[in-house]
């Protein structure tokens, strides 16, 4: 989806990457979003989430957990059954119960996850890296006897040293993995590092290799970004961002930079994709902030005269997107940076015409009425314009 409107500068940076033809995003809404405090979707509502995140192309569906609950794994069973275009995928720790809960589900990938870093070691496992390593071959033993395609990731790999990663990582290889990851479990790394480590670590393997990252520090969509533009195939998200703490990468946001700016085909329609945001934050009760990028209500509103006269000479002039791209309408709000184009526009779209000397009335009224804090809706700008004339 070539994209005039953007930067030149991307396009000469772009010419001396080496980038997938496709990146594979897999959105973990139903597991890591709905571990966002105080979120929790019912059965229904993660059937329909389910059925709108494949309806819109999203290739890989992250349905949950099914060691969590009883009530967890019969939703995550009844996704597999749906019949979707999307992979659905389960999570389980590298156990035999969770296994053998995952096996139920008969979902078409389980994420095999183990936490590797020291701290987690000590203080979660209480276990030493040769132990830990033992009870993943086993794991994947067990999952290869039963016919199981799974892949595998390491929980706080930012904080891991590469070596144990990549003798882990050997492991799940040769065991038959189908994709290898990492996890910035705390959302900790700076994107320049997260880089040398994800080429480092790809560049080792002939696998697929996934990224799953927190924005603790807001990093991550950049970290997404860095990590596809240094070896990665694959990046989970979640719709709006949540999740744990700060959330996670978010699932429109990178899949609309991924097709326009750097032209990476991702099988999702982002023409649609504002429509399962608003679902999500209907059902998790999280709502969309009002300046969050491309799905938020002031992402394709214009006040300023300067912005506005601009836009309706040529819309490129303050919008890279164009808001049709992606399910969006442009609207021209009237308040105390309006100026006459905008004004004059929005009477022009109500069939009003003026006198000049009544336009610089009308002009001047919005701005100190808006200057008050009065919300210049239609209806405030009839009154005002019967003001201007005298009625």
């Amino acid at each position: 989806m070539e994209n005039k409107a953007l930067s030149h500068f991307n396009k000469d940076v772009l010419a001396n990457l080496s980038l997938p033809s496709r990146v594979t995003i897999y959105d973990s809404t139903l597991r890591d979003g709905e571990q966002m405090s105080r979120v929790s979707f019912r059965k229904t509502e993660k059937l329909e989430i389910a059925e709108m995140l494949a309806k819109i192309g999203v290739p890989q569906i992250e349905a949950g957990f099914p060691a969590v609950s009883e009530v967890e794994r019969q939703a995550v069973k009844e996704i597999a059954k749906l019949g979707l275009k999307s992979d659905i995928l389960a999570l389980s720790r590298t156990c035999r119960a969770d296994i053998d809960a995952a096996l139920d589900c008969d979902v078409d990938m389980v994420m095999l996850f183990t936490a590797t870093s020291e701290l987690h070691l000590k203080y979660k496992y209480m276990m030493t890296r040769e132990e830990q390593l033992a009870k993943v071959i086993d794991a994947f033993d067990y999952a290869k006897a039963h016919g199981l395609k799974f892949s595998f990731s390491t929980e706080d790999s930012t904080r891991t040293d590469i070596a144990y990663l990549q003798e882990i990582f050997r492991l799940a290889v040769d065991a038959g993995a189908m994709r290898i990851g990492i996890a910035d479990t705390t959302g900790c790394i700076m994107p320049s590092a997260l880089g040398v480590l994800v080429k480092k670590l790809s560049s080792s393997f002939d696998l697929p290799f996934s990224v799953h990252l927190h924005n603790d520090f807001g990093l991550g969509l950049a970290n997404a970004l860095v990590s596809m533009e240094n070896g990665a195939t694959a990046v989970a998200t979640t719709i709006n961002g949540i999740g744990e703490r700060a959330g996670n990468v978010s699932t429109e946001q990178l899949a609309i930079t991924l097709e326009t700016l750097y032209e990476i085909d991702t099988g999702i329609d982002i023409s649609r994709i504002n429509e399962v945001c608003k679902k999500v934050s209907q059902y998790s009760g999280v709502p969309i902030a009002p300046n969050q990028p491309w799905t938020g209500e002031n992402a394709f509103r214009h006040e300023s005269g300067i912005h506005v006269a601009a836009i309706l000479s040529n819309p490129l002039t303050y919008e890279c997107v164009q808001p049709e791209i992606i399910g969006r309408q442009r609207e021209f709000i009237l308040g105390k940076h309006s100026g006459r184009v905008a004004i004059m526009n929005k009477l022009g779209s109500m069939d009003i015409g003026l006198m000049e000397h009544e336009l610089e009335k009308v002009v001047t009224m919005v701005k100190d009425k808006a200057q008050d804090g009065t919300l210049i809706d239609d209806d405030t700008l009839l009154a005002i314009v019967k003001t201007a004339r005298g009625k």
